[in-house]
């Protein structure tokens, strides 16, 4: 019969347990994406951190000349854009640019309330685990499921939930589902514009100037 299997933890664990920074930031993102626990936010903190250690080992490949760190550069690009991570045409360097949230954002849950499926992001993790989510014409069930572009557009509504019905009191209507996605699109500006303000505070704090940047 061979060795019994033993599962295996797919994330890690803070190094420290008690950051009031870190705690604070992680209870800001459990909010905002509506997860269960801060289990969700460290198996995405894992997934990049193992993204970014296979792109600077790929770097420190390419500039020694190996051939094959092409090909796995190539295929490790390739995988971002298909979970959507990343835009075409990105490199290397840009998979070191990600945040947690550009990992959160694919997950199943979210995907759901962004394309105004429920009312709310909590809503929305209620309706995957209770079946009322078809995918490629199956059920999901596992709200932390990272979806892909090619199966975004398959996401709906189980044919025999009552949620089809559009009358279904608990249903979204398109005035608010366009109201959450103007919400969710004023809080990514505003992010990257504080993203980009800080950015400039610590390049001006280094002396750095646009100048420099043209050279």
């Amino acid at each position: 019969m061979g060795d019994p299997k033993f599962s295996r933890k797919t994330y890690d664990t803070p190094s420290h347990p008690w950051q009031g920074e870190r705690i604070k930031a992680e209870v800001e993102v459990v909010r905002a994406f509506g997860l269960k626990n801060k289990t969700e936010v460290w198996k995405a903190e894992t997934i990049l951190r193992n993204l970014r250690k296979q792109s600077r080992d790929l770097q420190a490949r390419l500039r020694s000349g190996d051939a094959q760190a092409k090909i796995e550069a190539d295929a490790l690009l390739a995988k971002c854009g298909r979970l959507g991570y990343l835009p075409v045409g990105s490199n290397l360097n840009d998979i070191l640019a990600l945040k947690d949230e550009d990992v959160l954002s694919r997950r199943l849950q979210t995907i759901v309330y962004e394309k105004g499926l429920a009312s709310t992001i909590k809503q929305a993790r209620q309706m995957i685990t209770h079946g009322h989510i078809f995918m490629n014409g199956h059920r999901v069930t596992v709200p932390g499921y990272l979806v892909t572009i090619a199966e975004e557009s398959s996401i709906e509504f189980n044919p025999a939930s009552p949620f089809t019905d559009e009358m279904h009191p608990m249903r979204i209507s398109a005035d608010q589902a366009a109201a959450n996605a103007a919400m969710r699109a004023k809080a990514e500006a505003d992010q990257a514009a504080a993203d980009a303000a800080a950015g400039k505070a610590d390049a001006e704090e280094a002396g750095i100037t646009a100048e420099d940047g043209v050279h």
